[in-house]
């Protein structure tokens, strides 16, 4: 009987289907390296050496370069994310390119998971449980910040007019994920 029965690993948001709705699209990101990074400002420049991408020294934004982006979250915060690498190999990098550095260096890989929120219904579903203006104007492309998702944190970050990044607990990916199909399906059509 044992040999019938086994266990396999099973994400947050396995067997999700994309909802069918016009003018809505949510999808979750393929897996990457995930890292918070404390740091002083004025070490960006080991950092961008280090990571490949620049933290932006304007607050709220995001920078990328191929690949990867490094999101502000405070005045010496960023949340770098690394897609399609893994956690141990980019740390190894990480660590002997700011061995000189002062900084902390956390992987949240297992952390959190993406959210990929796009069409004209995106930024209107995010707003049902998000408190920010997210007009283009108010909150243009390449900006990022913590924020809320109903009841949970999520880092959100405008990758285009009608493309959002999410970056939310796996613990909460569910309820995210829900939240926002229920918004868009109920999202008043211009």
């Amino acid at each position: 009987m044992a040999d019938a029965m086994t266990l396999a690993a099973r994400g947050p948001l396995d067997g999700r289907a994309a909802p069918a709705i016009d003018g809505f699209a949510l999808a979750k990101t393929p897996d990457c390296a995930r890292f918070v990074l404390r740091a002083a400002p004025a070490d960006a420049r080991s950092i961008d050496v280090a990571f490949g991408a620049a933290p932006s020294p304007r607050p709220m934004r995001a920078a990328e370069r191929d690949a990867r982006a490094a999101l502000w979250l405070g005045p010496d915060e960023w949340l770098l994310l690394a897609p399609g690498e893994t956690a141990e190999s980019l740390a190894r990098q990480l660590e002997i390119a700011l061995a000189e550095t002062p900084h902390s260096l956390v992987d949240v890989s297992h952390r959190q998971i993406g959210l990929d929120v796009c069409g004209p219904l995106a930024a209107r579903a995010l707003n049902a449980g998000c408190p920010l203006d997210l007009s283009v104007r108010a909150f243009p492309v390449g900006m990022a910040t913590r924020t809320l998702l109903g009841k949970c944190e999520i880092v959100l970050w405008r990758r285009g007019p009608e493309r959002f990044h999410a970056e939310v607990w796996r613990s909460f990916a569910d309820y995210a994920w829900d939240f926002l199909v229920e918004a868009a399906r109920r999202a008043p059509r211009e």
